[in-house]
């Protein structure tokens, strides 16, 4: 029946913000930066028309930039307010937290030999070795991006303090580093999401903030069990979101998706143009 509780509580509101936040800010840094990137092919510069012309998308691109890295701070700041400084640092440990520990490692390591055969799926708490890596990805990226981008975003004020070909070597910095981003999200992080069997072919856990129950005794057992142990999976459990809402979410998350991949497909092709000429 439609109102089964099927599903299991997996993120918080909090946590669905500050991804969908993430998300729209980190689609108009990949467009905008995409287009100064290949201004010089018509493709880029096609871009850069959405945007009102090269000077609108590089202001365009700084203000999100900004914007990026103040959304960064204020997450620090939430996180500095989930601490239980009383039994600090102890209360970074554990199963709840997204702290990388010796059971990680060991996940990592189990993960591989099932990949290759050896063993078993290994068991995974709340959180796998592979999402804590894609969230901490997310820290020492914008710390890349972000003192670069910082670096460029008044260049000469920049060059009061640093000599200029310290402002090259940022711009390169900055830039592969930014590729790197955008190829890790188009291809690994929206094939282990979505396109793996388990979630195929649209994983709705970050939207709806919750998982179908049975899939997660299958990828996190560990979880599943030690809330069942303590007695608060009943609690835990929620009902499927309307039809609507998931309708909504699938054609939101496929629209995100699409465009990332189109970014990631022309750029490779205008750059191979690019080294034609």
């Amino acid at each position: 029946m439609a109102d089964e509780r099927t599903r299991l509580k997996r993120f918080t509101p909090v946590h669905r913000l500050w991804h969908l936040g993430l998300i729209l800010n980190f689609m108009i840094l990949s467009v905008t930066g995409i287009a100064w990137m290949f201004f010089e092919t018509p493709w880029g510069r096609g871009l850069a028309n959405l945007f009102g012309g090269y000077s609108n998308t590089l202001q365009i691109h700084r203000i999100a930039g900004l914007v990026l890295l103040a959304g960064l701070a204020l997450h620090l700041i939430y996180l500095l307010t989930r601490i239980d400084w009383k039994d600090f640092p102890r209360s970074l440990l554990g199963p709840e937290t997204l702290v990388f520990q010796l059971v990680d490692v060991k996940g990592f390591i189990g993960h591989l030999g099932w990949v290759f055969g050896i063993n078993k799926l290994p068991r995974f708490d709340r959180w796998s070795w592979w999402e804590k890596f894609d969230y901490w990805a997310v820290w020492w990226g914008l710390m890349i991006v972000g003192i670069t981008g910082l670096m460029l975003y008044d260049p000469v004020l920049t060059s009061d303090y640093m000599p200029g070909w310290m402002l090259n070597v940022a711009l390169w910095v900055h830039r592969i580093e930014a590729v790197l981003a955008m190829g890790h999200i188009f291809t690994i992080h929206f094939t282990v999401e979505h396109w793996r069997p388990s979630s195929f072919p649209f994983n709705a856990a970050m939207f709806d903030g919750t998982m179908d129950l049975e899939e997660a005794k299958h990828e996190h057992p560990e979880w599943v069990a030690r809330l069942d142990k303590e007695g608060r999976l009943g609690e835990a459990l929620a009902t499927p979101p309307p039809v609507p809402l998931r309708i909504l979410y699938f054609v939101f998350g496929y629209s995100i998706i699409t465009l990332g991949v189109f970014l990631l497909v022309f750029a490779i092709a205008n750059a191979a143009l690019l080294t034609l000429f």
